[in-house]
């Protein structure tokens, strides 16, 4: 019988202080805790929690620093640069924060030039692709972010994981108040939702994962231990594949089985592009053109069972706007750890508890 995950509010201001207090506590700068900070809330706040891209990677990161798998304080070293491009090495630092510093290079080289990218090798997990896609929105910019990761998706046609759930996303402004944001693994899923799925003791779809002997199932206690689907099938792969060119290949990183094989390097690599709106028109007529295009779309007949059609990032914005009102919806087990490691870490921020979350996740 399935039943849902109990989820308490907690005040936003309160705990975005206690993950930067923490962070800082873990050996960051101030900079730098902050910058992983508002990447952490920024994801709590758009993704479902099964996603795992939110405050619940904080005891995660405390346990990789506490074993010395990333470095708190990696140079960001510059190896290449031209007008439009550059190379940079992380060193095993924190991938959130050496995203977020390349992202601001691009967006430099963008609005000198109209376009700028960067690739970053030898890196570690970087988050949701998103937190670094929409950092360009606030430069008048399209943003574009993208990574490999660790071996979870099988090849098409195979049963062992060959490359990585490699994440895309693409922010853009829009008229409607919220901007046009994609955001996907090329999985179908990931673990994350797949353990949600086994913690509320519910079937998840069979185009998930496979088993171990390389079956689909819609077992996510099974699917746990066998490797991801591409979204779309031998297409997912191939982008997945593709994506790890653009990234780890091009970037003279990790690729492939490369990724995540050893704890103390996890040699992951990124791109980040930025596309100045300004160098093609003003941003107004941008912005226009865009929210008659999501009107194109939205107005189309719908299919049975739909009530409407929404673009990329709209579900998201909503979510957004909910958390930020009524609080932020943290799974009671996330909750206890953070509660947890707050004493651990002497921390001296506290979470507001706001009351029991008993509305429906956007």
């Amino acid at each position: 019988m399935s039943a849902p995950i109990a989820m308490t509010r907690v005040e936003q201001a309160g705990l975005r202080a206690l993950v930067a207090e923490a962070f800082e506590k873990l050996g960051l700068t101030p900079e730098d805790a902050g910058i992983f900070a508002d990447a952490l809330i920024f994801s709590e706040l758009r993704f479902h929690p099964g996603q795992g891209q939110g405050v619940s990677r904080l005891r995660r990161y405390q346990q990789r620093i506490a074993k010395g798998e990333v470095n708190t304080r990696a140079p960001w070293e510059v190896i290449k640069e031209g007008p439009a491009l550059a190379l940079v090495d992380a060193h095993n630092g924190i991938g959130t924060v050496a995203a977020a510093k390349a992202m601001r290079l691009a967006i430099t080289k963008a609005k000198e030039g109209g376009i700028g990218t960067v690739l970053v090798r030898n890196s570690t997990h970087y988050g949701s692709s998103a937190v670094h896609a929409c950092q360009a929105l606030e430069h008048g910019c399209i943003g574009i972010a993208y990574t490999n990761a660790g071996p979870e998706m099988a090849p098409w046609g195979g049963r062992e994981g060959a490359v990585g759930t490699n994440p895309w996303s693409i922010a853009a402004p829009t008229d409607k108040g919220f901007p046009a944001v994609l955001d996907i693994a090329i999985t179908t899923a990931g673990k994350g939702m797949m353990n949600w799925y086994l913690r509320e003791g519910r079937k998840m779809p069979l185009d998930w994962a496979l088993t171990p002997d390389g079956h689909e199932t819609d077992d996510p206690g099974a699917a746990m231990k066998g490797a991801l689907l591409g979204i779309g099938g031998h297409k997912g792969y191939g982008l997945a594949f593709m994506t790890d060119v653009l990234t780890g290949v091009l970037a003279g990183g990790g690729f492939g089985l490369t990724p995540y094989a050893d704890p103390m390097r996890l040699d992951v690599s990124h791109s980040f592009t930025a596309i100045d709106i300004g160098w093609f028109m003003e941003m107004p007529e941008f912005e226009t053109r865009m929210g008659q295009f999501a009107d194109m779309v939205k107005t189309r007949a719908l299919r049975p069972g739909f009530d409407e059609i929404l673009i990329p990032g709209e579900q998201e914005a909503r979510r957004v706007a909910a958390k930020s009102a009524d609080g932020v919806p943290l799974d009671d087990v996330v909750l206890a750890d953070l509660q947890a490691l707050r004493g651990e870490l002497g921390l001296s921020a506290e979470l507001t508890v706001l009351g029991p979350w008993d509305g429906a996740m956007p």
